[in-house]
């Protein structure tokens, strides 16, 4: 695994010298290349200039800020390299906060974050421990691609992750979505209900099926277009809207059905004794 950023860990006069990873997999991800419908030749991504329409080289390319109509003021690698902020090399861990407190709106992109060196193992260790015995997560910034991002740090696993956070200005507000002011009071009866299925419906995290079946699907298409085999049509039914009380019933009906019974512990002893006596007779 290649880290992405190198750097440190502060916290007041602490400092952990650390490796951040990239904790997604892009290989589980189906990329196409565009290609042309007749002769399926690459169509390759060329650069024009939108003014006259003539090409351009990467080298003769500057990034450049409107800040109106038409005028841009260009900013070149030597201006970024005049932002000597902290979090450049530094993971400036701001405060230590509840869990609860950081709404799941605001996490954006999960990172792996490792020791660098033997020495740092310890004190990234003693770090870790620290947070998952006093239910803490750490909260800073550090800038990774050219962008100061808040991040969020907390044990995962026998180590520790990183995620970088949405800044909390960048939520809209739930208040925003239609309709919402139309949501009346909820029907006791429907409500018992309701609760009765989630609780038949209620397992482990790690029991609920994550498979990504449409890239399962397209997977196989793939594969049988390579050899050359006939494609299989993948279609999903239209559900059916029934009255809310009729799926209800049926949902907790289906949710029993499935659900496996737990062995009475009385009946599993009764039946050890039976069979020790079998044995001795």
């Amino acid at each position: 695994m290649r880290a992405i950023w190198k750097g440190h860990i502060r916290f007041s006069l602490v400092t952990i010298p650390v490796r951040i990873y990239s904790a997604v997999n892009s290989e589980k991800k189906i990329s196409f290349n565009q290609l042309t419908k007749e002769s399926h030749h690459p169509i390759g991504y060329e650069k024009k200039d939108k003014v006259t329409g003539e090409p351009v080289k990467n080298e003769d390319i500057v990034k450049g800020y409107q800040y109106e109509p038409g005028q841009y003021v260009i900013v070149d690698q030597e201006d970024f390299d005049k932002i000597k902020i902290k979090s450049t090399k530094v993971i400036e861990i701001e405060a230590f906060v509840d869990r609860e407190e950081v709404h799941p709106t605001l996490y954006e992109q999960p990172y792996f974050i490792g020791p660098d060196g033997d020495v740092a193992a310890k004190t990234y260790g003693l770090l870790m421990q620290t947070l998952k015995e006093s239910g803490k997560i750490g909260v800073g910034k550090v800038v990774l691609r050219d962008r100061e991002n808040i991040i969020l740090l907390t044990p995962y696993d026998g180590g520790m992750i990183l995620y970088k956070l949405r800044n909390p200005e960048e939520i809209r507000s739930v208040s925003d979505v239609p309709k919402l002011d139309e949501v009346g009071d909820t029907d006791k009866e429907q409500l018992k209900m309701a609760e009765t299925l989630v609780d038949q419906m209620t397992k482990p995290f790690n029991k609920v099926d994550t498979t990504d079946h449409y890239y399962e699907a397209l997977r196989e298409i793939i594969e049988s277009k390579i050899e050359g085999k006939e494609v299989v049509t993948y279609e999903e039914e239209e559900p059916e809207v029934v009255d809310i009380m009729t799926a209800l019933k049926k949902s907790i009906d289906q949710a029993k059905a499935t659900k496996k019974p737990m062995a009475r512990a009385g009946k599993k002893k009764k039946e050890s004794k039976t069979a020790k006596s079998k044995k001795t007779g």
